[in-house]
């Protein structure tokens, strides 16, 4: 009798996860804006002996963080922003933006030949 082996597809999106919910990306986000959280929040409560709070606050800017790196742009048609980026991540959105105000939010635009007023 003869063996045969075959490949069985299986799902392989989950494999480069964290702790089953985080993905490296969305962990990177997560602790950065954890570590924010805690040298601003934290020491500002802290001061008046409210360090739950300041822990609260370090595990909400955690939670920003987490919903920035995974959460994606809904599409929509209601919107103009929801129109151009609908389904684009996030993170994805934000570094962009940031490259942009660093270029000092300039647009340039090359003509071809002809009238550039046109």
């Amino acid at each position: 009798m003869a063996r045969y082996s075959y490949n069985i597809p299986r799902d392989t999106r989950g494999e480069g996860k964290i702790l089953m919910i985080f993905s490296k990306k969305s962990f990177i986000w997560t602790v950065g804006f954890a570590a924010v959280g805690m040298m601003t929040v934290y020491p500002i409560f802290a001061l008046f002996g409210l360090s739950l709070i300041g822990i609260a606050g370090v595990l909400v800017f955690g939670l920003i963080g987490f919903i920035i790196s995974s959460a994606k742009m809904p599409n929509s048609t209601n919107f103009e922003i929801f129109r151009k980026t609908g389904g684009e991540d996030i993170d994805e959105i934000l570094l962009r933006l940031i490259k942009f105000k660093k270029k000092g939010g300039k647009i340039y635009l090359y003509y071809k030949g002809g009238n550039e007023n046109e």
